[in-house]
């Protein structure tokens, strides 16, 4: 174990092509607990086999992110604390393969943190890495999921076609990594999911399903989504059903869903997403304690 990295713990080794390092934080980063759901969903979707772990002890505030009691069928108990996770697949018709990083956003120690996760980049010869994020933003729920994507690196930039950041302001972990991993000259990217404000407390399968295929596209895949798309349905429907219920937020809705018909109309969404990195970054610096 590098002096540098003990807080690493390898459980197995493998042999990768290529890999992209699939990164999501629970926490300040994750309305409707979009981006987490999207990263387990390619790790199992995959069959990704565990590869390491991030020790927790020094990065978690356990008042803040608690340990769980599980009671286990032999009637014992177990506690379960906060952790970081890797695990690895390979991608068939893709030149790329995949290693998922998935755990809570930490409290203490980013640095510290940021210098385990540049270890398993290196270690496993990551070609890239992608951050993934969601916020809550004033879009309505009957539309498509609007996906941003940013990146510092020019040539990433220009092959995922998307635009280099601007941003001033608050950061949660996904900022603070990239930064790192590219000051260490590792290209780095992220796609932010926006995440209806009004639902804020529901999980978001419709934003997880946006950004499953936004990360489908870097790896040049398709893949069926079934039990996602159904689920993705299922909330539109509850959502829209719960929106019934109340005059005034239905009208809330109905003027969202008039806006975002007439900016669409008015331009190519997915090539102008002026709107949607203004929402990113409102949300940002009005929320810099969102765990």
């Amino acid at each position: 174990m590098s002096p540098l990295t003990p807080h690493l713990r390898w459980t197995d080794e493998v042999e990768l092509q290529s890999p992209i390092l699939l990164a999501a934080f629970e926490g300040w980063n994750d309305a409707g607990e979009a981006s987490t759901t999207a990263a387990r969903y390619l790790r199992d979707h995959f069959k990704a086999n565990p590869v390491a772990t991030i020790d927790a002890e020094d990065f978690f505030d356990f008042t803040v992110a608690r340990p769980f009691v599980r009671l286990q069928s032999n009637a014992q108990r177990t506690i379960q604390w906060p952790s970081t996770k890797l695990s690895a697949a390979s991608i068939p018709n893709s030149e790329y393969d995949l290693v998922t990083l998935i755990g809570h956003e930490p409290q203490l120690r980013w640095r510290t943190f940021a210098d385990q996760i540049a270890a398993v980049a290196e270690a496993i010869g990551a070609c890239q890495v992608i951050t993934l994020g969601a916020l809550l933003v004033d879009m309505p729920h009957t539309r498509p999921v609007q996906v941003y994507g940013s990146s510092d690196d020019a040539d990433l930039a220009e092959r995922l076609a998307i635009s280099p950041s601007t941003y001033e302001g608050p950061t949660g972990i996904v900022g603070v990594l990239s930064s790192h991993l590219r000051k260490l000259g590792m290209p780095t990217a992220s796609f932010w999911a926006g995440v209806p404000a009004y639902v804020s407390n529901a999980p978001s399968p419709k934003a997880a399903l946006a950004l499953v295929n936004r990360v489908c596209g870097v790896f040049d895949i398709s893949i069926t989504c079934t039990d996602l798309e159904i689920a993705a349905a299922d909330y539109e429907r509850q959502v829209s059903d719960i929106v019934a219920e109340d005059d005034s937020t239905a009208e809330y809705v109905e003027q969202l869903e008039s806006d975002f018909d007439r900016e669409t109309s008015e331009s190519d969404f997915s090539d102008d997403p002026d709107r949607l990195v203004s929402e990113v970054e409102d949300f940002l610096r009005n929320h810099p304690g969102r765990n």
